[in-house]
């Protein structure tokens, strides 16, 4: 058995200002999706990732991964995230045909513990359908109407943020995506929508997504603080 991760990568990072690929974007001298494929393959949980970048840059991205090995497959993304798992979840067809647990992670979650990795991984081999790493909402939340209005407060309770890994059977997510008609940003509200249940994991505070300059400075002083003090020398 085998577990196949999906990473689609294929945004242009606009709002990180870098004038590239936000997977190609560097953090302390490493490319974004670098962090991101090895802390999948660190994990010691993933066999292999499949990686959608972007269409032009798929050269760039195979070679910014060569360090990871053999077990890393790059191909074409598209248009639209949704495109681009598509792909990625044809190829993990082939690369990958025993796989029992397939992952779709945000390169842009390049730092999510390999704790979390592990814990879906484990609900899906106990019998979830899908699973989602997730965090309590811990700002107020209000709902408005169009013109602005505070209309209500809403119950935070049972609310969560959702990350990424999430993870599927390969039957349940090859069902959701034949099944899609749209763009999704979120693959388990795929699975929702065919009727199978999507369960939860506890997220961590460092799988945070890098979307803006602000978010790589947060993650560059993390990572930097979890470098052994030999490392910056």
């Amino acid at each position: 058995m085998d577990v196949v991760a999906l990473v689609p990568a294929a945004g242009r990072g606009e709002r990180l200002g870098f004038g590239m690929p936000k997977a190609l974007v560097p953090v302390l001298g490493e490319p974004l999706l670098l962090h991101a494929v090895r802390g999948l393959l660190d994990s010691g949980w993933v066999n292999h990732v499949v990686v959608a970048a972007p269409s032009g840059a798929v050269e760039d991205v195979d070679a910014a991964l060569g360090s990871t090995g053999a077990s890393v497959h790059v191909v074409p993304g598209g248009a639209q995230r949704t495109d681009s798992v598509r792909r990625a979840l044809t190829e993990s067809g082939r690369v990958a045909p025993e796989a029992d647990v397939v992952l779709v992670h945000d390169a842009a979650r390049a730092f999510t513990p390999a704790s979390v990795i592990r814990a879906v991984v484990r609900a899906v081999r106990s019998g979830a359908d899908a699973v989602v790493p997730v965090l309590p909402v811990a700002d107020t939340v209000k709902q408005v109407d169009p013109e602005g209005r505070v209309t209500t407060t809403v119950d935070r309770s049972r609310l969560r943020t959702v990350q990424t890994p999430q993870g599927f059977t390969p039957e349940t997510l090859r069902a959701a995506y034949a099944a899609a008609g749209d763009a999704a940003t979120d693959d388990a509200g795929l699975v929702e929508r065919i009727g199978r249940q999507v369960d939860t994991v506890p997220g961590h505070s460092h799988a945070l997504k890098i979307t803006t300059a602000f978010d790589l400075a947060i993650a560059e002083s993390v990572l930097a603080a979890s470098v052994p003090e030999s490392e910056h020398s």
